[in-house]
């Protein structure tokens, strides 16, 4: 096969779930609408847990962190998707093909660990309250956060060149919403099926480790919250359990759907709607089940609000 020399400026076409889609303009504003909420709820939450003091405390560290890592994974893909489509230009450098990959896989790595982390954290404060600040004391939480950071940027500096790496056929088109490695792989003029093989290897290292973290940190709080005296403390834990879950299976199961079941499996179509729910759904939820419900955190909402907002535009 006749090879493309992706070197001198040629690039890839995105053929993305807006040019799948039967009514394109109905799902590019619900996928504009997704991705405003996540960057107003997100920008908040960010805001918020920088600016007061009083949630400079373990328990917001890695929701602070998890809002990063939402909002900027969203921009990574949305804004490149939502342009492309009205503007009817679908292609994408070789370069910024690599750089959308290297981003991706970065981000989607560290909210996977950071789930991890906070699973803990919410085990540690319902089963063990009294010792909160000794099992999550400041350093221990930083840790935890920058491991999700290093790891991750790692495992993507090497999934990504290593994938650029292939020379690729004269086809430049990616039936898929960003650069991915496996939609990528299938334009590879090379045996690609070792590659692919350490990607799965790759993808369970990084997903089941982290996962039975969570079953085992919610097993064990549901345990203890089934043997609660009070009904109201039992009945807001569930909820409260509940709705982390909701997101966790959200985000593990998209994950898990790309990178660990065979692709005999699943089609590009499939794969366009999965990653539209890990990159663009999940990110715009993840705020308001995790963090925007909560009093602490509206509170605070509300003080910053009157504090930097509401002196300069008094009311007359």
């Amino acid at each position: 096969m006749e090879l493309w020399n992706s070197t001198l400026g040629s690039g890839f076409i995105l053929v993305g779930i807006l040019n799948d889609s039967g009514s394109p303009e109905l799902l590019g504003a619900t996928l504009t609408a997704l991705f405003m909420l996540a960057l107003i709820s997100n920008g908040l939450l960010l805001l918020v847990i920088t600016v007061d003091v009083r949630l400079h405390v373990p328990m917001y560290l890695p929701l602070g962190q998890l809002s990063l890592m939402d909002l900027l994974f969203t921009s990574v893909i949305t804004p490149k998707a939502l342009m492309d489509f009205l503007q009817r230009e679908n292609t994408i450098s070789f370069g910024g093909c690599a750089l959308q990959m290297f981003l991706a896989l970065t981000l989607g790595g560290a909210e996977d660990l950071l789930l991890a982390f906070m699973a803990y954290d919410r085990y540690v404060a319902i089963c063990h309250p009294l010792t909160y600040m000794i099992f999550m004391r400041p350093r221990l939480c930083w840790f935890m956060v920058a491991s999700s950071w290093v790891l991750a940027t790692l495992n993507a500096l090497g999934h990504t060149l290593y994938t650029m790496y292939y020379p690729f056929c004269k086809s430049q088109e990616i039936r898929h919403l960003l650069c991915e490695i496996l939609p990528l792989l299938k334009l590879a003029c090379a045996n690609t099926s070792r590659y692919e093989l350490m990607v799965y290897v790759t993808g369970v290292t990084f997903l089941i480790p982290p996962l039975v973290i969570i079953v085992a940190s919610y097993t064990l709080i549901l345990f203890t919250v089934l043997h609660m005296s009070s009904k109201e403390g039992r009945k807001k834990a569930l909820v409260t359990c509940s709705s982390h879950l909701t997101v966790v299976g959200m985000f593990y199961g998209a994950a898990t759907f790309m990178y660990i079941l065979p692709s005999s499996f699943h089609n590009p179509q499939q794969d366009n709607i999965i990653s539209a729910f890990y990159t663009i759904v999940t990110p715009a939820l993840n705020p308001l089940i995790y963090s925007l419900r909560k009093k602490e955190v509206l509170g605070a909402l509300w003080r910053v609000l009157v504090k930097y907002v509401l002196p300069t535009h008094p009311i007359l």
